[in-house]
């Protein structure tokens, strides 16, 4: 291994002519292809794109949707799930509203210690990829909400405070778990996080990576970290009707 090692550096080095020669020899050997055949290269790759989208789509009905539906109280109608199966973690109680689209790359957790913990998604909701809920007591989402991708609803954190307790591996405490309420037509941008206890207004807007660690009020635009209300959105309302 180690001579292998010395003669990749030695290589690599240059020093020698006939090290550079080895290097030159290499760095053609792993860029090398054939030519693209003008035509017949863009119609492979067509049907690989075909091929690939078909492949999806029966793994999608047949499989990745009927297993993932069957987790649920009440399988909704025309759920699109997309790339993959949620990684559902602990004893989530999950009731999904129709039309809704969620990422298959989502995590959906529940704290082990609690009383039945419900995630509740509305109608015409959108979670996005790597989001996660992390369902303390109840998250609910309702009709409309958009979810970007990289968001984590914190409804428990899973660990207590105390260094001490943290360190035996003891649970978190009731007091740092509580429900997280985004009213219709929320919109959480890309990388938000929501602390529990939250809940956001109807209609409002989060900015992309902000951290909400108190309630927000209908109809506004806010971000930062802690978010705060930047500008109120109710004229928007009012441009386009109800």
């Amino acid at each position: 291994m180690s001579t292998t090692l010395s003669l990749r550096q030695w290589v690599k080095a240059r020093r020698h002519p006939v090290a550079r020669v080895l290097h030159a020899g290499f760095h053609t050997l792993r860029t090398s292809r054939l030519p693209v055949v003008p035509g017949l290269h863009a119609a492979l790759y067509r049907a690989r794109q075909g091929c690939l989208g078909l492949w999806h789509h029966l793994r999608r009905v047949l499989w990745d949707t009927p297993l993932f539906l069957s987790q649920t109280e009440t399988p909704p109608a025309r759920l699109f799930l997309y790339g993959g199966i949620p990684l559902i973690l602990g004893p989530l109680r999950l009731r999904i509203g129709e039309d809704c689209r969620i990422s298959g790359q989502v995590t959906l957790t529940a704290r082990p210690s609690s009383a039945a913990p419900m995630l509740v998604v509305g109608r015409n909701c959108d979670i996005g990829w790597q989001t996660t809920i992390a369902v303390g007591t109840r998250v609910v989402l309702g009709d409309n909400v958009r979810i970007a991708g990289r968001a984590f609803l914190a409804g428990y954190p899973g660990h207590p405070l105390d260094p001490e307790a943290r360190a035996l591996g003891l649970p978190d405490q009731d007091a740092q778990c509580g429900d997280i309420i985004l009213e219709p037509d929320v919109w959480l941008a890309t990388g938000v996080t929501v602390s529990a206890g939250v809940r956001i207004g109807r209609g409002t807007i989060v900015a992309a990576g902000s951290v909400v660690t108190q309630d927000l009020p209908p109809l506004v635009l806010a971000g930062g970290v802690p978010a705060r209300v930047i500008r109120s959105l109710a004229a928007q309302e009012a441009d386009y009707g109800p």
